[in-house]
């Protein structure tokens, strides 16, 4: 469970004003990929970005993928992005 003050910093981080757009991008593509008919509500999945970035909401652009795969990617010996 996250301590009072990691909500608090966290709460801060996602109402700056590129989290939010970044964050309304994603809604935005998520409405897309189910208006085209390729996803559904409470299908239990998520739209990913090909390549990484959410503002680009091209239908080429976007995959439905299952939540595990999509919010995880491939780490190095570091723990960072392969």
């Amino acid at each position: 469970m996250a301590t009072p003050g990691r909500q608090a910093a966290q709460a801060r981080y996602n109402s700056k004003p590129e989290q939010v757009k970044r964050r309304t991008s994603r809604n935005a593509a998520r409405a897309k990929m189910i208006k085209a008919g390729r996803a559904s509500k409470g299908d239990g999945k998520d739209v990913a970005h090909k390549n990484d970035n959410p503002k680009n909401n091209s239908l080429s652009n976007l995959a439905l993928q299952s939540k595990r795969r999509n919010r995880s990617f491939k780490r190095n010996k570091k723990g960072g992005h392969a």
